[in-house]
């Protein structure tokens, strides 16, 4: 079983992959951009295909997008793409819980995968999102 979800961004980082979802205009391209210039590598933005394989969902690149990441303002950049497992959901919500009690959870093809809800409007949102898969990420 697959499916593609549109307006969402992913990227993978030391093998998993970091789900980035969030209203239009919420930064979710950008957050791409900031983890990709931390080491991640891009899986697909404004659009990811899922796929269940044995007890994971696996992240790859959209066929209609593969490869392109928006930068605002300026235009299409095209990189190299990867595939991981889905490890967290990072949602972008301006109402973001400040300090949370663990975290949330979102399901993906039917498996329950941990959600974190991230204030966007901040520089240091990549390092929270990393922050995030390290403290939540699924191994």
């Amino acid at each position: 079983m697959s499916t593609t979800l549109p307006n969402v961004s992913c990227v993978a980082m030391r093998g998993r992959a970091m789900l980035i979802t969030g209203g239009p205009g919420s930064g979710k391209s950008s957050l791409a951009l900031a983890l990709m210039d931390r080491g991640a590598e891009l899986i697909g933005d404004d659009g990811v295909t899922l796929a269940q394989v044995g007890e994971l969902v696996v992240a790859t690149p959209p066929p209609n997008t593969e490869g392109l990441i928006e930068i605002r303002n300026v235009g299409l950049l095209e990189v190299p793409t990867a595939r991981a497992p889905v490890a967290i959901v990072i949602n972008l919500d301006p109402d973001a819980e400040r300090l949370p009690l663990g975290h949330g959870a979102a399901m993906l093809l039917g498996k329950e995968v941990p959600q974190v809800d991230l204030y966007p409007d901040t520089p240091a949102l990549p390092l929270r999102a990393e922050a995030a898969l390290e403290m939540h990420g699924l191994d």
